[in-house]
């Protein structure tokens, strides 16, 4: 009753449920790596859910700029999270083997630091009520994530000027990033939060196909893909929204 009359309250308690969720799915990662699960699947499968399974929470919150910044608190942690591992100042091995390529925990300054940043301004910025929050959050998650473990399953047709990319990888991400952004925005509807049309669903085919292209490309690989593909969905994003 007290959650239903104060809004505040309410927020705080949806913070609290948010936060417990994204700590039961990493601690799941975190023991499948001990258990011996590929690293880069397990890595992968991380990167994958997380940002998605954070986004489901956002109908828990109020649609006010209050419930915007709180939901951002649990991404937000994960930022300074992200700082004190990779900087050496907390040691959390399950941590650097469930999110690192090559387990050296200053990797998480780089990826998984640009994840976290892109989800927490994606949540702060956009919020519930726009196409541009869930292309990034997307792309970002289901659409890289998943060019990555398609590509390595089924990639030997590499691409012509990026030999470090595959076919099969561009290909999923293009059609994990738009098809998870078209789920989005039916969940989200069904809040009314934001009005289902085909011309956000052809902006989604816009920005999915965009953000495959840049992270197929080799400057993807020099900088990071968390960062050009999360500043290609938002960039563009912005142009078709």
């Amino acid at each position: 009753m007290m959650l239903a009359k104060n809004p505040v309250v309410s927020d705080l308690f949806a913070a609290v449920v948010c936060c417990g969720v994204i700590y039961a799915f990493l601690l799941l990662w975190q023991e499948t790596a001990k258990r011996g699960l590929d690293q880069k699947l397990n890595r992968k499968l991380v990167h994958i859910s997380i940002g998605l399974v954070f986004m489901l929470c956002w109908p828990l919150f109020s649609s006010g700029y209050r419930g915007a910044i709180l939901a951002a608190i649990t991404p937000g942690l994960n930022i300074i999270r992200m700082l004190l591992i990779g900087s050496g100042i907390w040691k959390d091995e399950a941590t650097v083997k469930s999110m690192s390529r090559y387990g050296d925990y200053r990797e998480l300054l780089k990826g998984p630091l640009y994840y976290a940043m892109t989800i927490t301004l994606a949540c702060v910025l956009y919020w519930r009520t726009s196409p541009v929050a869930i292309a990034a959050i997307c792309n970002l998650c289901a659409g890289d994530g998943f060019a990555d473990v398609v590509g390595r399953r089924f990639g030997g047709q590499k691409l012509p000027y990026n030999r470090n990319k595959s076919i099969a990888g561009s290909v999923a991400m293009a059609t994990a990033g738009f098809f998870t952004s078209v789920g989005f925005m039916y969940y989200f509807s069904y809040f009314g939060y934001i009005q289902e049309s085909w011309e956000i669903v052809s902006g989604f085919l816009v920005v999915s196909l965009a953000s495959a292209l840049v992270e197929s490309l080799p400057i993807s690989t020099e900088l990071d893909d968390n960062l050009t593909v999360t500043l290609t969905s938002i960039s563009v994003g912005s142009l078709v929204f």
